[in-house]
């Protein structure tokens, strides 16, 4: 029953208002644009094209419909933890004060996996923009130095033999390191040691120019549509998760890895001025406005170019290519706003992580290294530069496509926990002080675990072995550290008290 322990909202809540190591320095306009800066970027200039030429076709538009559905109901919840629990968290926090420590555990450790293979993923797909944007200059570097040096293609008849899945399908690419991708992560690490102040100001210049580009694009393309390249516009099904709307569910769990930032924004939560009011805005404002920015390009990409020839990393880039002369004065614009897009995105993501890292660790789940916070810069540096570290080596070895699952799943987890605990929270704790309240609770969260459910559900085999690797060793540090260095058990036995279930 230790394991189901669990710490009281209302001390949360005191610790938010008195724990001033972070600096708050956020208003509504940084936490909408910092969500922006997250949710737009790979979806749109890398995703998109993979998912709809492997998976969806022209139908990515309802990939990009369902994934938003299934975003509405879990960004529902998340504003209203966010606003009732403003601590950095995130869903963390949120599992800790409703399902216990061990969820608190689950969730916390599967935010690692999001946050670090998002950073990743999309520091790959940078590097394949800032290749495309240079060539156009005659600057060309060298292949082996721009790609990961390892695909991975699971045996289709390993079913659920671990060691088949984690040994077989791996291909020497004959790179040897995604330099740029490996480039970009060290910078952002550094911005993000300095300080959240210097970092937001960052995020809201790239945000507006990639924001430019995306209307500029979606203006200029609708120009050139091919309705021909929309039929059919559900390709008919060529096999599980391929094509049909098998395919249009897969895709939408792989591109679900785009919608993750909103969940960013709510690790910031200490961070904010008056999150009460803020976190709300942030969080739901980003999400409506990059939902529907999605479906358009969506639209437009797969009415410009024929889907099957978006199984590229820049098929935003591809898609200008395309068009000819005539718009070539467009291709520069539009790489370098991908490039500014993706930027922000890489920070929000390395954002996050370190300030999960933070809050476990002054749990006690973590050792104490991860929440020293610099004395100059009141950032959790040594965290950060931990994070920058491995996303750098992630990002510089293996290939995008395999990263984005891994995070994906990973969204989809912590997007149920949260439906669950604000459904669970609503009849163990009615009374508590809520500044903003999921409508219709009853339903909403109840729909919000059954669509994040489905669409993990549509992930495919090998990236539900990979999430149950990663869950294995979690349990591991979890019982050989985490449970017996706790705080809340630690202050329950200093009372000579079995920890109670609350």
């Amino acid at each position: 029953m230790n394991l189901l322990r669990r710490k009281s909202v209302t001390d949360l809540q005191a610790e938010a208002e008195g724990d001033h190591s972070l600096k708050r320095a956020l208003g509504p306009i940084n936490l909408t644009m910092l969500g922006i800066g997250a949710v737009i970027g790979a979806g749109i200039f890398v995703l998109t094209g993979k998912a709809a030429a492997n998976y969806a076709g022209p139908a990515i538009v309802y990939s990009f419909v369902l994934a938003g559905i299934a975003c509405a109901f879990a960004g529902l919840c998340y504003a209203e933890f966010a606003a009732m629990i403003p601590v950095s968290g995130s869903a963390y926090t949120y599992g800790y004060a409703t399902l216990g420590e061990f969820v608190a555990w689950i969730i916390g450790w599967d935010l690692i996996l999001e946050y670090l293979f998002a950073a990743s993923t999309v520091a790959a797909g940078w590097s394949e923009y800032v290749v495309s944007f240079l060539q156009e200059f005659g600057i060309v570097i060298p292949t082996v130095f721009t790609s990961a040096p390892y695909n991975h293609v699971a045996p289709p008849d390993a079913g659920w033999n671990m060691w088949r899945l984690f040994t077989e399908g791996w291909v020497s690419t004959g790179a040897v390191l995604n330099v740029p991708a490996m480039i970009i992560v060290t910078i952002i690490t550094i911005l993000l040691v300095i300080g959240i102040k210097e970092s937001a100001h960052f995020n809201n210049v790239v945000v507006a120019i990639k924001l430019g580009v995306i209307l500029l694009f979606i203006a200029v393309g609708v120009a050139y549509l091919n309705a021909d390249n929309w039929q059919p516009f559900v390709p008919p099904s060529e096999g599980p998760g391929k094509f049909g709307w098998g395919g249009v569910l897969r895709a939408a769990g792989v591109i679900f890895f785009a919608y993750i930032g909103f969940d960013a924004v709510s690790t910031a939560a200490q961070e904010s001025k008056r999150p009460q009011r803020d976190m709300p805005i942030g969080i739901l404002g980003s999400l409506a406005i990059c939902t529907v920015l999605y479906i358009a390009v969506s639209l437009v990409l797969t009415g410009i170019v024929k889907y099957d020839k978006l199984n590229v990393g820049a098929p935003v880039a591809v898609a200008i290519d395309s068009l000819g002369h005539g718009v070539a004065w467009l291709r520069p614009i539009i790489k370098i706003g991908a490039i500014a897009g993706l930027s922000s995105v890489i920070l929000v993501m390395m954002l996050g992580q370190p300030r999960i890292f933070y809050t476990m660790s002054k749990d006690g789940l973590l050792p104490p290294f991860f929440s020293r916070v610099h004395p100059k810069f009141r950032t959790p540096w040594l965290a950060q530069i931990l994070t920058g570290g491995v996303a750098m080596l992630l990002g510089g070895l293996f290939p995008i496509g395999l990263l984005g699952e891994l995070v994906s799943i990973g969204t989809l987890l912590a997007f149920v926990i949260v439906c669950a605990g604000v459904f669970v929270l609503r009849f163990t704790d009615p009374d508590i002080r809520r500044p903003f309240r999921t409508p219709v609770f009853w339903l909403v969260c109840p729909l919000g675990v059954f669509f994040c459910g489905w669409l993990m559900y549509g992930l495919p085999r090998d990236t539900w072995a990979r999430l149950l690797v990663w869950m294995a060793i979690g349990f591991v540090l979890y019982f050989s550290y985490g449970r017996r260095h706790s705080r809340l058990a630690q202050s329950s036995r200093s009372d000579g008290q079995t920890p109670p279930v609350k």
